[in-house]
């Protein structure tokens, strides 16, 4: 169980489905991450609901006797919120809320809440507001209560204009306004981008909480804030690192989940040009975790749909000093090997071992293990991209001469 401060925690149901697409080992992965979202959010995971279905049930997503099921159990222990791992639709949302009479969140919704905790700049508050804004447009139907409804009466007759129309009025407003100062904001961090000159840039990417932080705290000699809950970090944070005599600017930016909203992926355009603009990524793996291969899957998708899957790749496997196997008995033939039960050597053996060219890293950011091969081979990789850009810069390669000999 999650060790949980001091602070009081919102009690809370989590609800999924097993279809043909998601078994129930996949749905309960799916469920662990949503109950350490909730946990970030500030609310205690009490009860899990699921059922098998096809598909999900077009008004309320779950059967009607689920749903009633959850509504008592709701109402017995005083439950404040119930989240859902899929997105709900807008209808569902509302017809869901009107049974259970209680909060009803989606993974979305929940995502962009713990965003809207963590954002600490302007910039970040503004993106995470207009993500807020176009999740919300949809499901306007009487949330707002700060307009007066119309009424009826001498002089009111006629076509005139509903709260609801009013409110989505005012969002779109919104929405647009927003857009205008991110776009504004866009222009002057490319500036500042361009301003870098033409060093190396190096880009920390990866799953939510696998310690990319740590790890540019470690390299970087910064102070970027460290905990563990997902999304601690949402600002990129840019500095310029010096290995040996080569000096290139290392950027730390937001941690990748699955089923990432698509309001984000759009409204952190910015902060995901870091990754578009590096010219080295630096994938981050929490080797520890039992799910990792998956968030390998998760990051690798998203590289892709902002189109820096083929850029140099280094996969830096952290977490070592926290990595346990399960425990396999070779005696007991009622148990099958599988590669949760691999030692670290053994992973290694596997398809890690000629992932990235070679590249493969595995280090503990926290207790600085292996890390003069990790600085050693950062330095390689940023070094062979920085004699490319300046083949002649004798000042940084003293050995540039056997360096474009070599090539």
């Amino acid at each position: 169980m999650l060790e949980k401060e001091k602070i009081n925690f919102e009690k809370t149901v989590v609800v999924g489905i097993v279809t043909k697409e998601q078994d129930e080992s996949k749905l309960n992965e799916y469920l662990d991450e949503l109950e350490f979202l909730t946990f970030t959010a500030g609310g205690e995971v009490i009860k899990r609901f699921w059922q098998k279905l096809e598909k999900p049930h077009p008004k309320t997503f779950l059967g009607t006797g689920k749903i009633e099921e959850i509504h008592k159990y709701i109402v017995e222990n005083e439950v404040s919120s119930v989240i859902f791992d899929d997105e709900l639709s807008p209808a569902q949302q509302k017809n869901i809320t009107k049974i259970l009479d209680c909060k009803v969140l989606d993974r979305t919704n929940l995502i962009l809440d713990i965003f809207a905790q963590r954002a600490e700049t302007s910039y970040a508050r503004t993106q995470v507001e207009l993500a807020q804004c176009q999740y919300l447009l949809p499901r306007l139907s009487g949330m707002w209560t700060h307009l007066e409804r119309q009424r009826g009466g001498i002089g009111m007759r006629g076509p005139g204009e509903t709260e609801i129309e009013t409110d989505r009025r005012i969002v779109r407003d919104r929405i647009a306004l927003l857009k205008e100062k991110i776009k504004t904001i866009d222009k002057q961090m490319s500036v500042q981008r361009g301003n870098r000159g033409a060093m190396v840039r190096v880009a920390l990417v990866g799953y939510t909480n696998v310690g990319k932080s740590t790890l540019m705290n470690a390299v970087g000699k910064s102070d970027v804030f460290v905990e563990n809950k997902l999304f601690a970090t949402l600002d990129t944070t840019v500095r310029k690192v010096v290995i040996r005599n080569l000096p290139f600017l290392l950027s730390d930016t937001v941690g990748f989940i699955r089923k990432l909203p698509t309001q984000l992926v759009e409204s952190f355009k910015s902060t995901l040009d870091e990754v578009r603009e590096a010219d080295l990524l630096l994938h981050v793996v929490d080797i520890s975790h039992p799910d990792f291969e998956h968030h390998i899957a998760s990051v690798n998708q998203i590289l892709q749909d902002i189109k820096s899957a083929n850029k140099p790749i280094i996969m830096v496997f952290n977490k070592i000093d926290a990595y346990k196997p399960a425990h396999f008995d070779e005696d007991d033939l009622m148990i099958e090997k599988t590669s949760k039960h691999y030692s670290l050597e053994e992973w290694k053996a596997t398809w890690m071992s000629n992932v990235g060219e070679d590249k493969a890293l595995f280090i503990s950011a926290t207790n600085k293990e292996n890390f003069e091969e990790f600085r050693e081979k950062v330095y390689e990789a940023v070094r062979e991209i920085h004699v490319t850009r300046f083949p002649y810069n004798k000042f940084l390669y003293p050995d540039y001469k056997d360096a474009v000999d070599e090539e």
